[in-house]
């Protein structure tokens, strides 16, 4: 399975602090807004990774994260010249994606929660279809919104209802398989003018190959596209990694995975030693 970041949005919900720098490289308390979608792509499974952003602007992608080696994953880049929706990264991306399946996580978006891993390993390992996810929140209208049958089967997805038919929004994470490149071809643009990827669910759900995973109270979840949003999530990531649990942790992740070497993650602890998220990984080290 492949994976894909979009990160190539403006941010103009957040200006004008994203005026002089691209949102998912914002800061979400102690680490860049990618570093979590990057988190649970590698959670997930996946090594070989790319990500989409903002034309003229991948150098700083790249100066952050570069070409993946020191996690032992392999990271590409490319832009999205003309912004036209969330379902057009599987265009950008089909020569990457090269009849694969794949995964999609939107820079902005961060999860965390107990046994996430299991789901997401669970949802990389769907052979056929789609897989996404449902989160409960009080007001869904600004969301892709899911309606369940009694049975807990996903039976409809509308795009920024006006009478939402479930409190279940979809967020930025989606699990497809090879076919999704030739669906996002084909779909039209919404009235706004965008590839809409309610309109890959909605075709995967007419095939019946759309499994939707709930995602229930004891999971976080954050849009950090405006500022709200963005300073909760930083509140929330503190609090959690002040009881001792680190997330986002890049590092961790690949060393836990056997991605890489004890010798490489403790040079990659020592590099950071100045800082609590350095200092977090040398106890690991030492643990080791």
């Amino acid at each position: 399975m492949k994976g894909i970041i979009l990160a190539a949005g403006k941010g103009t919900r957040l200006y004008p602090i994203t005026k002089p720098v691209c949102k998912p490289l914002l800061p979400v308390y102690d680490k860049p807004m990618i570093y979590y979608p990057l988190a649970v792509l590698m959670e997930a499974g996946i090594k070989d990774i790319l990500v989409i952003t903002p034309p003229d602007d991948t150098k700083p992608f790249v100066d952050l994260l570069g070409d993946g080696s020191h996690l032992g994953i392999k990271i590409q880049y490319l832009e999205q010249k003309v912004q036209r929706g969330i379902a057009d990264a599987f265009i950008i991306g089909k020569e990457f994606i090269a009849g694969d399946s794949v995964c999609l996580a939107l820079g902005d978006n961060i999860f965390y929660g107990p046994f996430f891993r299991r789901k997401l390993r669970m949802a990389a390992s769907n052979g056929e279809g789609a897989v996404i996810f449902g989160y409960y929140v009080a007001d869904p209208r600004a969301f892709g919104v899911v309606e369940f049958d009694p049975d807990g089967k996903a039976v409809s997805i509308e795009e920024k209802p006006r009478h939402p038919k479930s409190n279940y929004i979809v967020p930025g994470l989606y699990f497809y398989d090879s076919s999704v490149v030739d669906i996002a071809a084909t779909i039209q643009p919404s009235a706004r003018g965008e590839l809409e990827i309610t309109s890959v669910n909605e075709e995967y759900l007419k095939r019946g190959q759309l499994s939707v995973i709930p995602l229930g109270k004891e999971f976080s979840w954050f849009d950090a596209g405006n500022p709200d949003s963005l300073y909760e999530a930083a509140g929330q990531i503190r609090a959690a990694q002040r009881s001792g649990r680190m997330i986002g942790c890049l590092e961790e992740i690949a060393w836990r995975n056997r991605w890489i070497a004890k010798e490489q993650f403790a040079e990659l602890a020592h590099s950071m030693s100045k800082t609590n998220y350095g200092q977090y990984l040398e106890a690991l080290s030492e643990e080791i």
